[in-house]
């Protein structure tokens, strides 16, 4: 299976929704994707939808925890939601959750981060 990548931005807030598989396979990809908009537009946050993401290994991992950095950098913060029950263990047993904002939905995550 392969990844889908739906990117938008609203504010300052840059929006990934993942389908499919982020393994070693899409991670550069999408790493390349977001880092291009980053580097184009002002962006300072990012929010990370899981809804559909079915698999992640330790590539997808350094994605979030690369663009956690790039974030930080900015004095942004770095939102990851709607994580199924893989995900989320996945998420946890990498440690992640010690780091990152996790929310229940998009609308949650852009409420804690102001975007209107």
């Amino acid at each position: 299976m392969s990844l889908s990548v739906h990117l938008f931005i609203k504010a300052d807030t840059l929006f990934v929704r993942l389908t499919g598989e982020l393994d070693h396979h899409t991670s550069m990809h999408l790493r390349d994707r977001i880092n291009s908009l980053m580097d184009k537009f002002e962006i300072k946050n990012i929010i990370f939808n899981f809804r559909n993401l079915s698999f992640m290994d330790s590539s997808g991992i350094g994605v979030i925890l690369g663009r956690y950095h790039q974030v930080k950098q900015k004095k942004g913060i770095l939102v990851v939601c709607e994580l199924n029950s893989m995900i989320e263990k996945i998420i946890q047993l990498s440690g992640l959750y010690k780091i990152l904002v996790i929310t229940k939905d998009e609308e949650q995550a852009s409420n804690y981060l102001g975007v209107a």
